[in-house]
């Protein structure tokens, strides 16, 4: 088959989340003997036309330049080009900035859409900007051919919200087998006496619902508090909690052997995340065996499963903070590497892709000559 991906800056991946999922599966398409093609920014770091038997397309990207109202413009070049090659199959990844130009997708390819998550959800957008999404939303899932869903709950919304059937392919991670104590110095860690969270510094992510409990619990265990807090919401709880020096704003860290060691070594890990699908940092502390207590919604349910503790208010986590530890759940966490090693390892989420591309293709054709 020949393969488009659009829908990412580009691979290799130097961002996460659609990028890291674009490397894997592409180079595990390519390995497969498929002709694949990644959209990339013109400007990323990576300017060769062709990674691990990928090739790469480097199309016009005015984000630097125009903020968000550059990705409209990143996607039309993107999708606009795909009319050039005779593709069998495009993935878009998301539907945020490319679901309006639906009607410029060649009509021969099939069009397999991975819906992510219910981003008009998110309180950082405007009214105005919701509503915007919640029609791209629709755009993407009455356009498209075919839909995936990364998680349970989004596949669920799919259906109720819009009629439409959707295939749920989850994301993957890699087992961390190698712990390495020595990274703890830089942060000023012991094994086993901190907690962490790790989360873009947005409200729906409930990191001051965390970091509230823990100052309701009287406790002076350190946390790492890991992601880019240079934001609005960022700044808020950095002012808010400038008190307590237990609380640490680490900023990102981006070295994946320094989080896998940090989240293996912590105590207890939060996990906040109540809007969207299978969050890939999620699926990292499964596979980094950290204890997890994650917000009691759907989307972490319908993957940890029995295997978390799980917390709706400051309250509760004040009390999971006081009555836990990791020392005493060894199991939970094993459970949950082996959900990794079994469920949600790559080569399985890869090939489930593949073969969903494969029978896409053979129902489009079946229409086609019907």
């Amino acid at each position: 088959m020949k393969i488009a991906i659009v829908g990412t800056r580009g691979i290799p991946n130097h961002y996460s989340g659609f990028e890291q999922f674009a490397e894997y599966f592409s180079v595990y398409l390519a390995e497969k003997g498929h002709d694949v093609y990644v959209y990339n920014s013109h400007n990323h770091q990576y300017q060769e036309p062709e990674f691990k038997g990928v090739k790469l397309l480097h199309r016009h990207d005015p984000e630097y330049k125009y903020g968000t109202f550059g990705q409209f413009i990143y996607d039309y070049n993107c999708i606009k080009d795909s009319r050039k090659h005779n593709f069998d199959v495009i993935l878009q990844l998301g539907y945020t900035s490319n679901s309006v130009w639906f009607f410029m997708l060649p009509k021969k390819p099939v069009i397999i859409t991975n819906m992510d998550g219910l981003e008009w959800k998110r309180s950082k957008y405007s009214k105005p900007v919701q509503q915007f999404l919640k029609f791209a939303e629709r755009l993407a899932a009455v356009s498209s051919d075919f839909l995936v869903a990364d998680s349970l709950g989004i596949q669920s919304f799919l259906k109720k919200k819009y009629n439409k059937d959707s295939r749920y392919i989850p994301y993957g991670a890699r087992p961390f087998d190698t712990p390495d104590d020595s990274i703890l110095k830089e942060y000023g860690v012991e094994k086993g006496k901190y907690h962490m969270i790790i989360a873009r510094f947005e409200p729906e992510n409930n990191i001051e619902m965390v970091l509230d409990g823990l100052v309701l619990s009287g406790l002076k265990t350190t946390i790492l508090v890991v992601g880019n807090h240079t934001t609005k919401h960022g700044e808020h709880l950095k002012a808010k909690f400038k008190d307590y020096d237990h609380i640490r704003f680490t900023g990102g860290i981006f070295n994946i052997g320094f989080l896998n060691n940090l989240r293996y070594y912590s105590d207890l890990y939060f996990h906040g995340h109540s809007v969207g699908g299978t969050n890939p940092s999620l699926l990292e502390a499964m596979a980094s065996r950290a204890f997890i207590l994650a917000h009691n919604n759907d989307f972490n349910r319908g993957i940890l499963k029995d295997n978390s503790f799980y917390f709706s208010n400051p309250d509760e986590v004040a009390t999971l903070l006081k009555t836990l530890k990791k020392e005493d759940h060894q199991n939970v966490a094993e459970n949950n590497y082996n959900a990794i090693v079994h469920d949600f390892n790559w080569d399985k989420v890869n090939g489930e892709y593949l073969q969903f591309f494969e029978e896409c293709l053979a129902e489009k054709n079946r229409l086609s000559a019907g």
